[in-house]
């Protein structure tokens, strides 16, 4: 087949969600069929890492989004009903790039990548179209506005989660397959908008970089968050657990530490580093070596929606994980198979002090979520599950 994929962001480095995905779907589709991309970038840099794209996209279009643009966008999208996000992403080089590809192709099938590119994709009718969204995103911002915030926050989240409301409603139902990663997306969305095109496509993990690395099971001084950390659930779920979660465990285990690992971390995050055995890293090239350093990965999330790559993440390597129920409901998995879900402070706390307590529980449970990740979530299991779609269109 020859597939085009509607990327919003240029996949890689594979960093961060949105890339990681694209990345690790085309690589394997990319072994069976021909993939053309089309893509924005926001600053000029990404194009040094094309000689890493090239073997994977045999035509690749880059349009250059400057983020002052997309500021204005925004601004400008103030007063008309679409989606600020959506406004955000706007370009006329991009549709007019699109056209030419479309005119010079003759696709099986579009691969558009999150609700913020389906604009992009809508008119052509004639195509086999797929949506790939990330989450619900009325879930995300359902969640999203019951999170405290500012007073001008919330009347910009209750401005966005309407439009993104309808505007996702409309989309869904224009486009021939649309995909979430976890059921609960799947059920909100069908019981929302009432769409029987939507299916399941879960995110994946690369196991055969994170997995059991001889993890030493037997120290308790560790819990560990990974993520960008300028991302608003990230930044809300490390100061929450810095703030009411993170004494009650120190209450038991005064000499344990956490540690904040991601790119980009906001100056709330960086104000953390060094207080109370606190330590914010920043970017880790390896998070794989990371994660092997922690006793329990914790993953407070207090809004969003879909499944979180933190979670699988760790899951694959034999690590024990805490999670709020965004990042565990969508995995499908009983309470300690890998993961347990805890929702509020007190029940959270407590249940990584049980953890930190017995090395033979952490052990137990992380090994469960080996099993769980190597059957249902390695990015090749994905991607197979991704190639039966487009070819039931046929």
């Amino acid at each position: 087949m020859k597939i085009l994929f509607i990327a919003n962001r240029f996949p890689y480095p594979p960093f961060r969600g949105d890339k990681l995905k694209i990345y690790n779907l085309a690589k394997r589709l990319a072994k069976k069929h021909e993939l053309h991309l089309i893509t924005f970038t926001e600053q000029r840099s990404d194009t040094q890492y094309l000689p890493e794209l090239e073997p994977i996209f045999s035509k690749i279009e880059i349009v250059h989004l400057p983020k002052l643009q997309s500021v204005f966008n925004v601004g400008w999208g103030m007063l008309g009903s679409a989606p600020l996000q959506v406004n955000y992403f706007k370009s006329t080089a991009f549709k007019n790039t699109l056209q030419e590809l479309m005119a010079a192709n003759q696709y099986d099938a579009i691969h558009v990548q999150h609700l913020r590119m389906a604009q992009y994709a809508i008119s052509y009718q004639d195509r086999f179209r797929i949506l790939d969204l990330p989450d619900a995103f009325s879930l995300y911002w359902q969640r999203r506005k019951s999170v405290p915030r500012s007073f001008l926050t919330r009347i910009l989240d209750n401005i966005e989660s309407r439009r993104v409301m309808k505007y996702e409603k409309y989309i869904l139902s224009q486009f021939n397959l649309n995909l979430v990663c976890s059921n609960e997306d799947l059920k909100f969305l069908e019981e929302k908008h009432h769409i029987n095109t939507i299916r399941l496509l879960p995110n994946g993990v690369d196991t055969d970089k994170f997995k059991p690395m001889g993890h030493d099971y037997s120290h308790a001084h560790t819990l560990l968050f990974t993520g960008n950390m300028d991302y608003d659930p990230n930044v809300d779920a490390v100061l929450y657990f810095a703030n009411e979660v993170f004494p009650k465990i120190k209450q038991d285990f005064p000499n344990v530490k956490f540690v904040i690992a991601g790119q980009r971390p906001i100056d709330k995050v960086k104000a953390l580093d060094n207080q109370n055995d606190i330590q914010v890293t920043g970017f880790i090239p390896e998070l794989s070596e990371m994660y092997n350093t922690a006793s329990v990965v914790v993953a407070p999330l207090r809004f969003g929606a879909g499944t979180q790559n933190k979670v699988l993440e760790a899951m694959a390597m034999g690590i024990p994980v805490v999670c709020s129920n965004i990042g565990f409901e969508g995995l499908g998995i009983q309470d300690g198979e890998g993961a347990y879900m805890r929702t509020d402070a007190k029940s959270f706390a407590a249940q990584v002090v049980e953890l930190l307590k017995d090395a033979q529980l952490r052990e137990s449970v992380g090994k469960k979520g080996v099993e769980v990740i190597q059957k249902n979530f390695s990015w090749d299991t994905v991607s197979d599950t991704l190639e039966q779609y487009l070819k039931q269109q046929f």
